[in-house]
């Protein structure tokens, strides 16, 4: 016995070829656009698949490796990056997104090689055990404190729940939030 869904299939493919037959061709989405973006205070004239995400251009076409590939999905926060100052998880992001905005990864957080205090205070709390997601925490962190949501300890939690550490580092991540929020709060208004 048919179903309804095997017995319309016939008609669904019919329609689709007769719409397909009168729509205009789409444009090749392999063929590479041309884009400057700023990464780390310094612009790039690259060439990538429309269908880039930020991650992989980031990783793969300018060497940049500190934002990890997790599950790809959106769901482990250890891509995490900066998007005009706001996270957001790159390998959901297309990169032609980004272009006329400034991206900043972890390798961009250290100033003249002194490092960024959330990067200071993650060593000093031991907020990392094999560090896999360790850059994305960092970048979550920082975006935590800009955002003015590391009032509590239940504050960094929560707001810190999107970037997950598979050796439980937790507490000491909350700390180091805790630690260096002053020093990020008094560097902001120099």
């Amino acid at each position: 016995m048919a179903t309804v869904s095997t017995a319309a299939a016939p008609v669904l493919a019919r329609a689709a070829a007769a719409e397909g037959a009168s729509a205009p061709p789409a444009a090749n989405a392999r063929k590479p656009i041309d884009i400057t973006l700023k990464v780390n205070d310094r612009e790039h004239q690259l060439a990538f698949d429309v269908r880039t995400s930020l991650l992989d251009l980031l990783r793969e076409h300018l060497g940049l490796t500190g934002a990890k590939k997790g599950c790809d999905h959106g769901q482990c926060g250890a891509c995490t990056v900066l998007l005009d100052g706001r996270r957001v998880l790159s390998c959901l992001t297309l990169a032609a997104t980004a272009q006329g905005r400034s991206v900043t990864t972890i390798e961009g957080l250290a100033d003249n090689g002194e490092l960024h205090p959330m990067q200071q205070a993650f060593i000093d709390h031991d907020a990392f055990q094999c560090g896999y997601c360790t850059p994305g925490q960092i970048m979550s962190a920082v975006a935590c404190v800009n955002e003015g949501h590391a009032k509590t300890d239940d504050d960094i939690r929560e707001y810190m729940s999107g970037n997950l550490c598979r050796c439980a580092a937790y507490p000491n991540i909350v700390d180091a939030v805790k630690q260096a929020k002053p020093s990020m709060q008094t560097a902001s208004t120099e």
